[in-house]
């Protein structure tokens, strides 16, 4: 019976609802739905390799800087690619899996932190979230980092208040894992050692340097384990990316070309309001509206701020009380929340470059449990019980069925996988079971994704050498299959370096396909048109 009651009570089943939920609106038509375009195909042909025997110490490649991350996503993304049977689907699957645990991880958070009632109203604005959801849905490196970073951020809270000294080498290994999934993790890195020694000069630790040490060895001997392969590639290549990263930080994100016309305290502000009205309100991107001319997306806005510092106002006075009281394990659950909230904005603003919503990855849990908590509070309010339960309910329950409506299954679907598969499947037909060079047209994209399945057909493209690797041209074949993403594109002449380098060339094919335009090409032989 005490299993019973622990296992299954209305508590358990609620938050095993949330859970399911959370899951249903990740997994649900997810191939439907999936994200695969140029990084996603680079990702999984590296992948494909890797599962081939070709193993590697470097991951992908920063978007904002000439520089790679660590492997550790690729090898995460292997089993499940294998499972998968090379469909790419299944590294997704993995991401929304991860995606839905981290719906129960803010559940327990919160209800550590909060109480029972902000875990769960938190665990379920989360789990209906259109951005949360968005990133849960595909294979995409920064994609699992609201997940670890809950739980290195929760497990340096246990470290420090149960001196869980294995904690620390756990830790290391984390955020090892964490650095490796995108460079922002350095705001992480900073959260994590500010609030270690917020908690030692707390504590009042006599030893508060010895033992500081004693931990610092066991996160670096964590950290040195998971971040390995990245650190072997660097001692064989002389810290080439190391050189590379601390240029960008150091010297290119003060340097006049990146910076912007946003102040500190702007992008500060920024950064504070996007993370309520981009994961909680559903703002649209700033750059698409216009707060000061549409009285819609006045009030809007306006009502997101409310939302913003009525929570945040309340949990300071949380915390405030607390510490007067000298409540010393409140006092570390709320100094957790607000140095990930307070110093994670705050360095934001110190980021030159422009700012993507997925870059608040490392704080998504932070509003929700902010909003679950004043929630909460008020529907716990004994003087105005019945309208702080009114008032907390209806906001609760508005936001819930609002961003409902905003699930990805709501639109049609993209179908971006089975497209790319046709038009590869496609380009094979016009080869003639030949050898072929290939070329991609387009105004963004790269051509991994198309590569990816001509890889899997066992027909991959020659790639064209220039001269002085390959003197005799024999990458050059007798034909180019190009693909035109571009409604505008010029397949003659073009200047990109596949088309380019097969030479002078005639087209001699030319099919609309799905959303693109695909040209044969083949050497000109005949006499010069006039």
């Amino acid at each position: 019976m005490k299993f019973l009651r622990k296992y299954f009570s209305p508590e358990s089943l609620v938050v095993l609802l949330i859970v399911l939920v959370g899951g249903f609106l990740r997994l649900y038509r997810i191939g439907d739905y999936l994200t695969f375009l140029g990084d996603e195909g680079r990702d999984a042909l590296v992948v494909k390799h890797i599962l081939e025997g070709n193993l590697t110490l470097l991951g992908p490649r920063a978007s904002a800087g000439d520089f790679f991350l660590g492997p550790v996503y690729y090898y995460f993304m292997a089993p499940f690619l294998w499972l998968w049977h090379y469909d790419p689907v299944g590294p997704a699957i993995m991401i929304a899996i991860i995606g839905t645990i981290t719906v129960w991880l803010v559940y327990f958070v919160g209800k550590r932190f909060f109480g029972s009632l902000a875990g769960i109203l938190a665990a379920s604005l989360y789990a209906v979230s259109p951005i949360v959801i968005a990133y849960s849905r595909s294979s995409w490196n920064p994609n699992p980092m609201p997940f670890f970073s809950i739980i290195t951020l929760y497990l340096l809270y246990r470290a420090v208040t149960k001196n869980g000294k294995w904690l620390f080498f756990v830790i290391g290994l984390l955020f090892g894992i964490i650095l490796q999934l995108h460079y922002l993790a350095t705001f992480l890195g900073v959260i994590l050692i500010a609030y270690y020694l917020f908690a030692r000069w707390y504590q009042h630790k006599i030893s508060l340097v010895k033992e500081s040490i004693k931990d610092f060895v066991r996160v670096f001997a964590g950290f040195i384990i998971s971040f390995s392969p990245f650190l072997a590639f660097e001692l064989r290549h002389g810290f080439a990316n190391t050189k590379t990263i601390f240029s960008f930080i150091f010297q290119n994100t003060f340097s006049a070309e990146y910076k912007t016309n946003i102040s500190f305290f702007g992008v500060v502000w920024d950064v504070f309001f996007r993370l309520f009205g981009r994961l909680m309100t559903r703002f649209p991107p700033p750059e698409q509206v216009s707060v000061q001319s549409n009285p819609f997306f006045t009030a809007w806005f306006i009502a997101t701020v409310v939302l913003a510092f009525v929570s945040v106002g309340i949990f300071l006075v949380q915390f405030y009380r607390q510490y007067k009281a000298k409540n010393e394990i409140q006092v570390y659950r709320f100094a957790l929340i607000a140095f990930w909230f307070f110093l994670g904005i705050f360095l934001f603003g110190f980021y030159k470059k422009q700012i993507y919503d997925y870059y608040f990855g490392f704080m998504f849990p932070v509003p929700f449990l902010l909003v679950g908590n004043a929630l909460s509070v008020l529907t716990k309010n004994k003087r105005q019980r019945i309208i702080g339960v009114f008032i907390g309910m209806a906001v609760f329950l508005y936001f819930l069925y609002y961003n409902l409506l905003g699930a990805p299954f709501f639109s049609s679907p993209n179908r971006q996988k089975e497209q790319v598969k046709k038009i590869a499947d496609f380009v094979l037909t016009k080869t003639d079971g030949r050898r072929f060079n290939f070329a991609l047209l387009t105004n963004g994209n790269s051509d991994h994704a198309y590569r990816y399945f001509f890889e899997l057909a066992k027909m991959s493209p020659i790639t064209i050498e220039n001269t002085v690797i390959d003197p005799q041209r024999k990458t050059v074949t007798d034909q180019l299959l190009i693909v035109c993403e571009d409604p505008n594109c010029q397949p003659l002449g073009n200047s990109l370096w596949e088309v380019a380098g097969f030479g002078r060339a005639e087209i001699v094919g030319e099919w609309k396909v799905s959303v693109v335009k695909i040209y044969k090409l083949i050497h000109f032989e005949g006499p010069e048109k006039h």
